[in-house]
């Protein structure tokens, strides 16, 4: 049914998307936001980091009638990053990439150095080199199409015979977008309550709630 897999990377094969996530919003608080980490999931999960600064520059101006102040979003960055040493895989990643028999390659909205130096702290990257891709590569982040289509031309696959596995809407509709196969990953820390309904609402065919069942999912479909 497939004849390869495209994972993303933040929330599916490391737990980055619930590092920081209460720092985050005790930031945002300070300058009025009244979000919970929940929120933040719902409402930037997914995002390149430009589409996600101007996102939350536009909230800030709603909030405020005013642009935000110098260092704004670069603030909010720091909180994340500053938890980047508790960096974990997502549990069974390993596992689950070793048992693939099909291409895969892995398709991000990090940024290029951000992206390979996960992969690099957790162990993962000497088992998903030379297909690692970011959307500093395309035009347009998620929810456009292009770092998928990206991925596929490099594999050398029709997009209508890859398969994403995606942990947020924005994920799941550039793959519906690309023409892809789209399955929903609920395995990461950050899936609160109701995750896995917002990926079937996006587009998703299936959810898979961790690494074994996806597993069991991708040889049935072998």
């Amino acid at each position: 049914m497939f004849d390869a897999v495209i994972f993303d990377c933040d929330g599916v094969l490391v737990d980055s998307e619930a590092l920081g996530l209460d720092d985050s919003a005790a930031y945002l608080r300070g300058h009025g936001f009244d979000w919970t980490p929940a929120d933040l999931v719902r409402l930037f999960t997914g995002y390149r980091d430009d589409v996600f600064s101007q996102k939350l520059s536009s909230a800030y101006r709603a909030l405020h009638q005013a642009g935000p102040p110098d260092g704004f979003f670069e603030g909010l960055v720091h909180q994340r990053r500053k938890n980047k040493d508790k960096l974990k895989t997502v549990e069974g990643a390993a596992a689950a990439i070793s048992a693939l028999t099909l291409p895969f390659a892995v398709a991000s909205s990090s940024r290029t150095e951000f992206l390979e130096g996960k992969l690099k702290r957790v162990g993962l990257w000497p088992m998903l080199e030379p297909h690692v891709y970011s959307a500093d590569l395309v035009a347009s982040g998620k929810p456009a199409p292009d770092i998928f289509l990206y991925a596929a031309e490099k594999l050398g696959t029709p997009p209508a015979k890859c398969l994403v596995i995606e942990d947020s809407a924005n994920g799941v509709k550039a793959g519906i977008a690309a023409g892809m196969h789209v399955w929903g990953f609920t395995g990461g820390g950050h899936c609160f309550e109701g995750h896995g309904e917002s990926l079937l609402d996006a587009g998703a065919s299936w959810i898979a709630k961790n690494f074994p069942a996806l597993t069991n999912a991708l040889a049935s479909n072998a």
